[in-house]
């Protein structure tokens, strides 16, 4: 993961997962309106994970 990436998974998580489909948009979307905090980690773990593989 870049840090282009991650600065995007800080500033406004639902773009940055939305190369990861339709669904994980839609969740990190839900917890970003929930609160920006778990919006935010969750774009980052989803993000890191992907970068792993």
């Amino acid at each position: 993961m870049g840090c282009g990436r991650a600065l995007l998974c800080i500033v406004f998580p639902p773009l940055a997962v939305i190369d990861r489909g339709c669904g994980t948009v839609v969740i990190v979307l839900a917890l970003t309106l929930a609160g920006w905090v778990p919006g935010a980690i969750a774009a980052l773990v989803l993000n890191y994970t992907a970068a792993q593989k």
